[in-house]
């Protein structure tokens, strides 16, 4: 395990039941996740991977938009989040839905086999998402989709108030990695944006849209 994966899988262990409660409970986070989610356009009976699930905080949705014919495969480097989404899974009894340990950027995941792929918060956390993103297009091939919700600054002067709030939350609520950066904010809207790009030059039909204030990035499309 490389470092980068040592630490993630460790600050997340540690604080899965918090992070649990963040991911469910703040204000305005729940109807992000649906719009995101609503854009994929998943189909009944469709394979769906979540990358870098967490807590499981999406699968509920996820599980509702494939219907029992099919299914959703959640995937994260940390035991600890994983084992709070597998209490979600059981407490809920989704036989179809199933979480496994792996990387976001090598998924244990082959070829051809997933419909769509889908991941929430997850570009800022890798230092080449513009080559994740590429991983996941060729996973789910032509046809696939891809979705994907992002977090960064915003841009809109309405909100120019509220980034210094937007940089405590990053600097507390992300690995050592991330907080001791040099520039963690900028670090972020550029693997933001990288990955928002790629899903954009794999998909000709990709669609992308700013939310709260311009601070969430929402983005899909169809794989050529």
């Amino acid at each position: 395990m490389t470092d980068r994966l040592g630490r993630t899988q460790r600050f997340y262990t540690r604080w899965a039941r918090l992070y649990d409660l963040l991911a469910v409970h703040t204000p305005g986070i729940g109807s992000l996740r649906a719009a995101a989610i609503d854009r994929l356009a998943i189909q009944a009976g469709d394979t769906v991977v979540e990358m870098g699930c967490g807590t499981g905080a999406n699968l509920p949705l996820l599980c509702q938009q494939v219907d029992p014919d099919g299914q959703v495969i959640g995937i994260d480097v940390s035991t600890g989040v994983l084992s709070v989404a597998s209490d979600r899974v059981a407490r809920n009894g989704w036989a179809n839905v199933h979480v496994v340990r792996g990387d976001a950027t090598e998924p244990p995941v082959e070829k051809g086999s997933a419909d769509a792929v889908f991941a929430s918060l997850v570009a800022g956390m890798v230092d080449d998402p513009a080559g994740m993103v590429d991983e996941w297009a060729d996973l789910v091939g032509p046809g696939g989709r891809l979705g994907l919700l992002d977090l960064a600054r915003s841009s809109d002067r309405r909100a120019r108030p509220l980034n210094g709030l937007f940089r405590r939350f990053v600097t507390t609520a992300n690995p050592r990695s991330v907080r001791e950066s040099t520039a963690p904010l900028a670090t972020l809207d550029r693997r933001v944006a990288a990955a928002h790009r790629q899903l954009g030059e794999r998909c000709s039909d990709a669609d992308s849209a700013t939310r709260a204030l311009g601070f969430a990035r929402l983005s899909a499309g169809t794989v050529d």
